[in-house]
């Protein structure tokens, strides 16, 4: 099955503009909020939208906390940590994607802008991202929201991180997560055995590019070798039952697509309930394009619809 075919000049675009690894961070993030915000004009409405802040590690951590109107108290919250390599990213480039899951899914949406490599490596965006899921789980009566319906969310090295909060969460007892929504997820580190097939299927010229990813590690890493880090791979814990229920979403033309759909794999071997979807003709990113590609719309409402759902089902447990 070909590539979307509306993502075509979307794909020629990002081509000319690609790079590869040897670039400036600050530039990258400049091109990559320029992609984020393209489609801002076009996001959905919300009643309240809150900017603050939560003490990190090592200092303040900007939050963005999204309400939707008809909300009333106790509702679920949302979690959301956006994707970037954790090189890239930050609140206004996500603010699209987190009007969209806020307007859909009955929830209240806190999202977080944690510390970048690589001025701030391995562990600085999994520490930063356990504080934020602490306070979220501490501060839920001033933010209106039941702590026991607590979802953790995220694209790329986001949804790497909120499965490794959900590692996190069961060893160490609390918070409860009562759900892990994994949009193309990071899974591994290892760059080296062709373990993953789609990485090289799908190394050039559909947005994300292999050559990317391994800068995106390498400035994750520094000096640290991360190829056995649970905490930066999850798919090498070595235990997964216990994790809360999750969802994961693959492109089928994503070099991250394999160990996606492995990391699918492992949970429900270990008895994690798990719904896979796979978007065969998209790309990397589609939760970035929805606003002004029709196919990359489409395959996000299919995960919105998704997302509502699993968190309706909380409503009912």
């Amino acid at each position: 099955m070909p590539v979307a075919a509306d993502l075509q000049p979307l794909l020629e675009l990002a081509g000319r503009r690609e790079p590869g690894a040897p670039i400036n961070a600050d530039e990258r993030r400049e091109a990559y909020r320029a992609i984020c915000t393209a489609g801002r004009h076009l996001a959905a409405e919300v009643a309240e939208v809150l900017d603050s802040t939560l003490p990190g590690p090592d200092g303040d951590l900007p939050i963005r906390i999204y309400r939707a109107a008809g909300l009333g108290d106790g509702v679920p919250v949302i979690l959301y940590l956006h994707g970037g390599g954790w090189t890239i990213g930050d609140l206004e480039g996500y603010d699209e994607q987190c009007r969209a899951v806020a307007s859909t899914c009955g929830a209240v949406v806190v999202a977080l802008e944690y510390r970048l490599a690589p001025e701030h490596p391995f562990p600085a965006a999994v520490e930063d991202s356990w504080s934020a899921l602490c306070w979220v789980h501490e501060h839920a009566s001033g933010l209106g929201v039941d702590p026991e319906r607590l979802v953790v969310a995220g694209d790329s090295a986001g949804g790497n991180l909120s499965a490794v909060l959900s590692l996190m969460a069961r060893d160490r007892g609390a918070p409860t997560i009562a759900h892990q929504f994994l949009i193309y997820p990071a899974t591994d580190f290892d760059y080296d055995s062709g373990r993953w097939p789609s990485r090289e299927e799908n190394a050039e010229g559909y947005f994300l590019e292999l050559a990317t990813m391994r800068w995106f590690a390498e400035n994750l890493a520094g000096d640290q070798d991360l190829t056995a880090e649970t905490l930066a791979a999850p798919i090498r814990a070595a235990d997964h039952s216990g994790l809360a229920p999750a969802t994961v979403t693959v492109a089928g033309f994503d070099p991250l697509r394999d160990e996606g759909l492995a990391y699918a794999e492992v949970l429900r071997v270990a008895g994690v309930p798990v719904e896979v979807i796979h978007h065969e003709e998209q790309v990397h990113g589609y939760w970035i394009f929805a606003p002004l590609v029709p196919s990359c719309a489409a395959a996000r409402d299919v995960d919105l619809v998704a997302l509502r759902s699993a968190i309706d089902a909380l409503s009912s447990d």
